[in-house]
């Protein structure tokens, strides 16, 4: 399912855009004012932002300023304005589209399906699992820490992907180098140690309250999580 925000002040219309998607089949989270947007964007990751220009506090030049700076991900801005030079500024900031109200229900759709289709930041077909603000893609083999990308080593990434598969459940070095880095690895079984240390330190910013690569003393590792 995938995830839109919409950063909308007025209530009555961010009730209406949220019915219309969720009916389509979107899961759609809101916030009211240009902070709560930035905030939301960065901690839940959305696969696409609908972003009106004129709201409390930033505004959405702003937020989408910020979004630009640290994510591509597809932003279709929304706005009361129908001043032509307001469209061009918002598509040279880096919007996607431009929908100006009145809108219908059914033409922002179409709009949010179009611009999901030709994106190429967008999976498709993704297996993607979120824990909290981690969100973990498994085909793209890419790691999003509060919307921004956390690099790893390869080795490294293979590791946490296949921990991150398997949820709660302890492997012991040796299970984790001959599932993750085949029966013909050479190097010591305290090269694993070396690399969950590492996958630490890059996760350093998720809180513990959703997560952990947790030591089980005498066993070996897992990746715990609370909620899934």
């Amino acid at each position: 399912m995938k995830k839109i925000l919409v950063a909308e002040d007025e209530l009555a219309i961010s009730k209406v855009l949220s019915a219309y998607l969720q009916r389509e089949g979107f899961e759609v989270i809101a916030a009211y004012n240009g902070d709560d947007a930035l905030e939301l964007f960065f901690k839940e990751s959305p696969h696409l932002v609908l972003l009106d220009i004129m709201m409390p506090g930033m505004d959405g030049w702003s937020v989408l300023e910020k979004i630009r700076e640290k994510s591509a991900c597809p932003v279709i801005m929304l706005t009361a304005l129908g001043d032509i030079d307001y469209k061009v500024k918002g598509l040279n900031t880096g919007a996607d589209d431009y929908i100006s109200k009145p809108f219908a229900g059914d033409e922002v759709v179409a709009r949010v399906n179009a611009v999901l289709r030709r994106s190429p930041n967008v999976y498709q077909d993704e297996h993607i699992k979120q824990f909290g603000s981690l969100a973990i893609h498994f085909e793209s083999h890419t790691i999003f820490l509060n919307g921004i990308e956390v690099t790893m080593t390869p080795r490294d990434l293979s590791l946490l992907l296949f921990l991150a598969e398997r949820p709660n459940r302890t492997f012991t070095r040796e299970q984790l180098i001959e599932h993750v880095w085949g029966m013909d690895y050479d190097g010591s079984d305290r090269a694993v140690d070396l690399a969950i240390k590492r996958i630490r330190q890059a996760l350093s910013g998720w809180p513990e309250s959703e997560g952990e690569i947790r030591t089980q003393r005498g066993t070996g590792y897992q990746f715990h999580v609370y909620k899934q």
